[in-house]
């Protein structure tokens, strides 16, 4: 019986090396190597970054394997890892080149390659930074870019502090679906230096990643770029509400109704906020109707006066901007 036993294992053995293509004992560790060559890449989109690399050496172990990497990567200073499992040789995704990058990767053999149980290899790791050329405080300050109505961008800031008199800024600006990145064809001006950017018609850039890069110029001393990322339809700023009527339904009841915005944005889009004045009394209501009705607290009161703004909403959009208050409406009674 030992005979057949020790037939057994060395059987199980070979079969292990058949699967493998290697020499296995019953007790041998299955590896594999890191992928070669891992490099993140800057293609010039102010931003968007490529990381890529080569598959490990080694590989005619596993032909039979779908090789699988674990990608890490973050700016400098984040808390956590964004992490991604992919079987391509590349990845790309958007990053602050105010900071530095740093990603990691490491190969993965799923567990039905490896009888029973996932195999990593080490980590290759790759950091990359825009070396910052002049000092911090020379760079644009309080960048304003708002998406007026969904159909126009403007864009403003002030310069650096203590900058020489000759500094200018220039802006830059990518998104997929542009070849490159593009400078601002048409800056506003004060005193002969740009101080913002009115930007065409942009096509098809909502729900995409927005870069955009000012640097700055000076004879006399270097001056810092700033980097900056949004999406367009976080920044609408809608037009205000028009045409508010204020109708007493009876004695006791207000009926509210406005028209919806004008222009490209659904009005499913739509939240609004209303400030009702009644006599000296104020309540601020918020709805994503454009009506309501409400109870009037005096049936005595003279006066009582409407303004209505709006905002893009969660359902279309992270964030907003609100728009101007609407003319005010009113109705008396004298």
């Amino acid at each position: 019986m030992a005979f057949v036993h020790l037939d057994i294992r060395c059987l199980y053995t070979v079969l292990i090396c058949t699967s493998f293509g290697c020499v296995l004992s019953s007790n041998t560790e299955i590896k594999v190597n890191p992928p070669l060559d891992f490099e993140i890449v800057d293609p010039g989109y102010l931003g968007y970054i490529s990381m890529q690399w080569k598959p490990p050496l080694s590989l005619d172990n596993f032909k039979e394997c779908t090789v699988e990497y674990e990608l890490k990567y973050r700016n400098f200073d984040s808390e956590s890892w964004k992490t991604i499992i992919t079987t391509n040789l590349y990845y790309k995704d958007g990053f602050d080149l105010n900071k530095g990058i740093e990603a990691k990767i490491h190969t993965l053999l799923p567990e039905q390659c490896t009888n029973g149980s996932e195999v990593y290899s080490s980590w290759s790791e790759a950091t990359y930074w825009t070396p910052p050329q002049g000092r911090g405080e020379t760079k644009i300050q309080d960048l304003d870019c708002e998406y007026y109505n969904w159909q126009y961008l403007l864009c403003s800031w002030k310069p650096g502090v203590d900058v020489p008199f000759d500094t200018n800024y220039n802006l830059f600006y990518w998104y997929e679906g542009l070849d490159q990145a593009i400078e601002c064809a048409e800056y506003m001006t004060s005193n002969g230096k740009n101080t913002g950017c009115r930007f065409p018609h942009l096509k098809s850039p909502d729900y995409k990643d927005f870069y955009i890069c000012v640097n700055g110029s000076s004879q006399s001393m270097l001056i810092r770029s700033s980097y900056f990322i949004f999406q367009l339809q976080n920044i609408v700023k809608p037009l205000p509400p028009e045409y508010l009527s204020l109708t007493m339904k009876d004695s006791n009841e207000i009926s509210l109704k406005w028209n919806v915005p004008r222009g490209p944005i659904p009005e499913r889009c739509f939240f609004y906020e209303i400030i009702l004045t009644e006599d000296y009394t104020t309540w601020v209501f918020t709805t994503m109707e454009n009506e309501m009705c409400i109870k009037r607290t005096s049936n005595k009161s003279h006066q009582i006066c409407l303004l209505v703004r709006s905002k893009v909403n969660i359902y279309c959009s992270d964030d907003g901007i609100w728009s101007e208050w609407s003319e005010e409406e009113c109705w008396k009674d004298f």
